[in-house]
Order: structure tokens, then C-alpha cells, then sequence
């Protein structure tokens, strides 16, 4: 059975570009039937002036294949960051785990944070005051910052205003922050606080799966070694 085919009558409708690109969808087997058309079009190229349809075809066949292999390494490159990610918190876990003191634990994310995750400033920020003396302790009041930023989040990512700047870090911080709150037994314990330089590092649209995991188990610890 033969392929109905789509008659344009030039006398009653005016050629335009959809009425032919639709003739052509219509209708694959039109350069068959006209394959002198396929070498013989000459079409404007910006960088090598006029080219053949098929010529046309091979560009934009390379550059789709460009495209494929530009996203392929950016995936590969994405893989290996979070694979280098997961083996850093993996091994981080283990360190905390063996801290036999609170300060000991501190001085571990405090290091892992700055020298190995390479980020400026951390803090730690307790609801209830103890009786420790530690750099990465934050000693201002940062209720009103909890309630502000995480009274319905366990996270948040992105730019602090300067007075809570101040009241965190005790300076002004020119990037971005995360804030991830602390709970342990349904227990608000305080969150910590960590800055970039780069003011795009903590995004909103960051996952939060590792996050998720590190994050209970350092207010477990807290509460383990401070009995909070």
C-alpha cells in the first residue's frame, strides 16, 4: 500500500518553512526520489561559506558526537569526585570513631574541614553550654541564627548576612556557607557551620546524602562525649 503523500497547491496556500518541513516529515522518501538534491543544495555555512546538505549533516553529526563525548567527561569527572568524596568521609568516620575526647573530636573535623575538604572556617555551635575549651566552638548566642535558618531545615546552604556572619565565625566571611543542624534522640543539640571562600561551593542544589550520614553521627559522638 502506498504512503499517502501531503499535495501542496502553491495557488491556494503560500509556501512557508512549516508547510515544507512538513511536507518532508510527511513525505522521508522526497530525497530518494530528488537524490541530486542531497549534493546539489548549497546551504550558507558562517565559517566555510556554502556546503552541501550532506556536508551540512556531517557537521552537525561531529559536533553532536563533541557534545556526547564533552558530557561522557564531565561524568567521569563528576564520578570521581564523589568517588573521592565517599573514601574521604569513609575514612573520616573511622577517625571519629576513635576519638577518645570531645576535643579530640573537634580537632579531627576541624582539620578534616580546613586541610582536606580545603574549606576556610568551621564552627561548632551548642544549644546548651559545656564546659569545653576548643577554637571551633562558636561562644556567641546563635539561637536567633538557628531559628532563623533552620527552624524547618536541617540544612542550609548559601549566604549569611554579616551579623550572623559575626556571630558564627566571629568575622566576615566573603563566600558561601552550609549550616547542618545537630539532633540526637529527637534532641536539638546545635548545628555546625562551615564556609567557602568560593561563594558558589554551598548550593542549595547540593545532595545531602553524605551529609545526612555525617551529620548523625557527629551529634551522636557530641552527645557521647560532652553528655549532653
Amino acid at each position: 500500500m502506498k504512503s499517502k503523500q501531503t499535495i501542496i497547491n502553491t495557488d491556494e496556500l503560500p509556501l512557508t518553512d512549516e508547510l515544507v518541513s512538513a511536507y518532508l516529515q510527511d513525505n522521508p522518501e522526497f530525497f530518494n526520489r530528488n537524490n541530486e538534491l542531497m549534493t546539489g543544495l548549497r546551504l550558507t555555512d558562517i565559517q566555510r561559506g556554502t556546503v552541501s546538505l550532506v556536508e551540512r549533516q556531517q557537521q552537525q553529526l561531529r559536533q553532536k558526537v563533541h557534545n556526547l563525548e564533552d558530557e561522557i567527561t564531565q561524568l567521569i569527572s563528576v564520578a570521581s569526585h564523589n568517588e573521592n568524596l565517599f573514601v574521604l568521609y569513609s575514612d573520616l568516620y573511622l577517625r571519629l570513631l576513635d576519638c577518645k575526647s570531645a576535643s579530640e573530636l573537634l580537632d579531627c573535623l576541624t582539620q578534616t574541614i580546613k586541610e582536606l575538604l580545603s574549606l576556610s572556617a568551621f564552627k561548632l555551635y551548642l544549644v546548651n553550654g559545656v564546659d569545653l575549651a576548643h577554637d571551633s566552638l562558636s561562644k556567641n548566642d546563635c539561637q536567633g541564627v538557628m531559628q532563623n535558618r533552620l527552624s524547618n531545615n536541617d540544612y542550609y546552604f548559601g549566604r549569611l548576612q554579616q551579623s550572623e556572619q559575626q556571630l558564627i565565625f566571629s568575622h566576615n566571611c566573603t563566600g558561601s556557607v552550609v549550616l547542618v543542624k545537630l539532633v540526637h534522640d529527637e534532641c536539638e543539640l546545635g548545628f555546625l557551620a562551615i564556609s567557602s571562600d568560593d561563594a558558589h561551593h554551598f548550593d542549595p542544589r547540593m545532595d545531602t546524602l553524605l551529609l545526612s550520614q555525617f551529620k548523625r553521627l557527629v551529634a551522636k559522638l557530641l552527645q557521647q562525649h560532652l553528655a549532653l
